[in-house]
């Protein structure tokens, strides 16, 4: 995942990408099963009239709940009447739920099918009705788009003066989403509306209907903490009083005020639709995120019943073998092993770590934040020849998720990461973690080691400069063992510091040709 200017966002018009595709065979099948149940209902309601109703009503005396006082009469149960209405409404949801169009609708029509269907008040299921309605909600995309940004809009608190009644700001207040231990599923369709349309914004495959609902709940147990949604397009801190505030990136905010522009264009002031002159500094850049395909199976993580660390992936008939197999690829990134059964082991709670991956729907870039793991022969290697003493204090610098930390004394083994997302692994290993930028951090520091055990980034003379950071840390008489490019080896890096060359690899490292060497350091 690299990151995106926004110069890279489009709007996507093609309709094979807004709907899932609908056949007139899957919509003659329904109403093929409809008509026949239909009969059936009909059929079964008119044998129970007559003698059978009195025989009946022995059935229901002598096999219903002996705590029920207020059975129905047969008559009342076998009207066809209540049950073809719930035959009509279990239709209609059959039906929208394989055009997909819960999905693209704006939360208030959501809502409207959701009552019609729950209250049972669906018109008949017949081919007069379903085909018009159906092509209907196919063709108004365009109208769905603009209504989803229009009620997001009319959505956010009124009683907060965080949200301007001119448009949209970076900043958006939504009440009541959620209560002491539920999450209102509706207020959090808003906020999925919201995600929706920057999905559109940035190209990317849109969420489900439903699928903020448990980004929601994540936020409400860690209230008052950011939440990092959508590569960076989105934040998200819901407090315990049931509001949910929200961080848009300035670039989303000005997007959606053009959309309320072209539906109110004299009511959105000039100053809301001027595009953003430069990157706020704030912001982070946002980065392209995995697809929502791919997210969907890793929410189906499930954890073994007799050992936390290790997980299934849940059957989902929908999910593809691509979408399963890109997302087994994030969980071997996040540190898992599939064993011979086909589960994911792993050797940390991953519970957090996972949940920030879905919300945020992003990995580390392993070039940007130059993460080559190392490999355990190699990780071994260099943890022996360090010599470590009881009582010495090691630090390792870009760690990762502590292929080289593992084998350090952890009571004792300082860990310096710059990506949030290793910084938790190892924090959750159990590791004392820093998120910092390492030579930030050597700059600024005031401890200093006996040990020191590295596998630095390589490029732009990074090694080098990493190596010296390190060396600036290390007490009289501590030492050092270095992973380094192989274009180091035998140069007189550290003046003044006794170097021994152990040792060379070639071809290591997973995804790259590098070829490394390694070196042992005394401070005298």
């Amino acid at each position: 995942m690299t990151d995106m200017d926004m110069t890279d966002f489009i709007i996507v018009d093609d309709a094979t990408l807004f709907f899932a595709p609908v056949s007139s065979d899957l919509i003659d099948g329904l109403l093929g099963q409809y008509n026949s149940m239909r009969q059936r209902i009909t059929h079964f309601a008119g044998m129970i009239e007559g003698e059978l109703s009195a025989a009946m009503e022995y059935f229901l005396d002598g096999n219903g709940d002996e705590h029920n006082r207020f059975k129905p009469s047969v008559q009342k149960l076998f009207n066809p009447a209540g049950a073809i209405a719930a035959l009509n409404a279990a239709y209609w949801s059959k039906t929208l739920a394989m055009t997909d169009v819960l999905s693209v609708m704006p939360q208030k029509r959501r809502d409207e099918w959701n009552k019609t269907i729950s209250e049972m008040t669906a018109p008949d299921f017949t081919a007069e009705a379903v085909r018009p309605t159906i092509s209907d909600l196919l063709a108004s995309r365009q109208k769905f788009f603009a209504e989803r940004v229009e009620g997001i809009f009319r959505g956010l608190s009124g009683e907060h003066v965080t949200n301007s009644p001119a448009g949209f700001s970076k900043r958006m207040i939504v009440g009541y989403v959620t209560s002491e231990w539920s999450t209102n599923t509706s207020r959090a369709g808003l906020i999925n509306d919201l995600r929706a349309v920057i999905a559109k914004f940035m190209g990317r495959d849109e969420p489900k209907w439903n699928a903020t609902s448990e980004i929601v709940s994540i936020a409400r147990q860690r209230h008052g903490e950011w939440l990092i949604l959508d590569g960076g397009a989105l934040k998200l801190r819901c407090y315990l009083k049931g509001t949910a505030h929200l961080e848009v990136h300035p670039d989303m905010a000005w997007r959606l005020n053009q959309v309320l522009h072209s539906l109110y264009p004299k009511a959105i002031p000039a100053q809301f639709r001027k595009k953003p002159a430069r990157k706020d500094k704030h912001y982070q850049l946002i980065q392209r995120p995995l697809p929502f395909t791919v997210i969907e199976v890793l929410q189906g993580l499930k954890p073994d019943r007799h050992n936390q660390f290790v997980f299934h992936l849940a059957y989902q008939y929908q999910s593809s073998t691509q979408a399963r197999t890109e997302a087994i690829k994030v969980l071997q990134f996040l540190g898992g092993v599939v064993n011979r059964k086909g589960e994911i082991e792993f050797d940390y709670r991953l519970d957090r770590v996972l949940n920030d991956v879905i919300a945020a729907g992003c990995l580390p870039d392993r070039t940007a934040f130059q993460y080559f793991p190392t490999p355990k022969e190699m990780a071994e290697d260099a943890a022996a020849a360090l010599d470590i003493h009881e009582g010495d204090w090691c630090l390792e610098p870009s760690a990762g998720q502590g292929n080289l930390a593992m084998h350090l004394p952890k009571e004792r083994t300082r860990c310096i990461e710059i990506s949030k997302l290793h910084a938790q692994i190892l924090t959750e290993k159990g590791f004392d973690t820093l998120q910092i930028d390492f030579l930030e951090y050597a700059r600024t520091t005031t401890e200093r080691f006996d040990k020191v055990l590295m596998n630095p980034p390589f490029s732009d003379g990074r090694a080098l400069a990493h190596l010296e950071a390190a060396a600036s840390l290390v007490k009289p008489q501590g030492g050092m063992v270095a992973i380094l490019p192989l274009s180091m080896n035998g140069k007189e890096v550290l003046p003044g510091w006794g170097l021994e060359w152990l040792r060379t690899y070639n071809n290591e490292f997973a995804g790259t040709g590098v070829s490394v060497v390694m070196l042992r350091a005394c401070r005298v």
